[in-house]
């Protein structure tokens, strides 16, 4: 039996829909009958080859939302006809330092796929059983997509922030990763500030749920988040180091910082301030299977869902570019049509 896969042959290479053979689990593993995929930006560590050890040819995709379609051996608990999500955190070992305290996203060989195996571009992919998180029934499966990565990695960074309701929580960016974690921190009883450059995005964070918004552009962010008292939290998901560095000023004492947003050029931190007020900066990874369920399950309770567009497979390329230039709004998802 053959199956249809979008690959990346080389590093840097254009995306080739290709004709495969059915690949077959092995142990521990289970096969996944793919009905949609998130695309997202990290998908480009993938197509430069940008991530370390990475082999060609790849599959890209960490968004992945089908049916378990195979069952191999040393399997727990998994069954087939099971509807199952596969995010970022696609695998770990089990035993180095971090998994022995059960943090198993930070594992030191932890699996992520369509960079450590063949990902969710596909209409079949293998995963291993760890990597399986179950997708409530009430999500749509391309609404389900988005939130094994974004979703998980905004939602999990804000429940373990220290923030709660009534905090005043403000979230740095209204994109892919923004206008996720709008709508969780809102349903989460948090006060919540969106900040973004430009008054366009105005109404759209404030349909989302957020209470008060700040133009970085015409406004200092600092200085509006410091007159409605100072963010406990601040969730940082831009990837511009400077617009980083001018929130800082914004944060309450004890404010944090959480980055989830990678930037190339450094934060600037004020010493004085981050000491005299006991701030802090960290960053966020993404989560594990278990967190994507619960990422999942507060959804489709709450009500939160990613705002997408959706293509076929046969388009993946298309959908690729219109992501990364910004042009979707918010995330593409391609859907298998089986």
């Amino acid at each position: 039996m053959k199956m249809r896969a979008v690959q990346v042959a080389t590093a840097g290479g254009a995306f080739e829909l290709v004709e495969r053979d059915l690949p077959e689990p092995g142990p521990g593993q289970v096969r996944i009958k793919v009905e949609a995929c998130g695309i997202c930006h990290s998908d480009s560590l993938t197509k430069l080859g940008a991530f370390p050890g990475i082999r060609f040819p790849r599959v890209p995709g960490h968004e992945v939302v089908g049916l378990i379609d195979a069952v191999a051996a040393g399997v727990p608990d998994w069954q087939r006809g099971q509807r199952v999500g596969v995010g970022w955190h696609g695998g770990h070992c089990g035993h180095c330092p971090s998994c022995r305290r059960g943090d198993f996203i930070t594992c030191i060989r932890g699996q992520i796929p369509g960079i450590s195996y063949d990902g969710g571009y596909a209409d079949y992919m293998i995963a291993p059983f760890e990597a399986l998180a179950l997708v409530p029934g009430e999500l749509k499966a391309a609404d389900a997509a988005p939130l094994l990565c974004a979703g998980v990695t905004t939602f999990n960074a804000l429940r373990h922030s220290g923030a709660g309701p009534g905090d005043l929580v403000g979230v740095l960016g209204v994109g892919g990763l923004g206008h996720l974690a709008v709508q969780f921190a809102a349903r989460m009883g948090c006060r919540t500030v969106a900040i973004a450059r430009g008054k366009d995005k105005e109404p759209l964070a404030r349909k989302l749920g957020a209470q008060h918004y700040i133009d970085s552009g015409a406004q200092d962010a600092a200085g509006e988040l410091g007159k409605l008292g100072g963010a406990v939290v601040i969730l940082s998901t831009v990837t511009n180091g400077a617009a980083m560095s001018a929130v800082l000023g914004g944060l309450a004492v004890n404010g944090k910082l959480i980055l989830l947003g990678v930037a190339r050029e450094p934060i600037e931190v004020p010493t004085m301030m981050m000491v005299g007020g006991r701030r802090s900066i960290c960053g966020w990874p993404s989560g594990s299977s278990r967190d994507s369920e619960d990422t999942m399950s507060f959804s489709a309770l709450a009500g939160v869902l990613p705002m997408i567009e959706t293509m076929p497979l046969e388009r993946a390329a298309e959908a690729y570019e219109r992501m990364m230039s910004g042009a979707a709004r918010f995330r593409m998802v391609l859907t298998m049509g089986h």
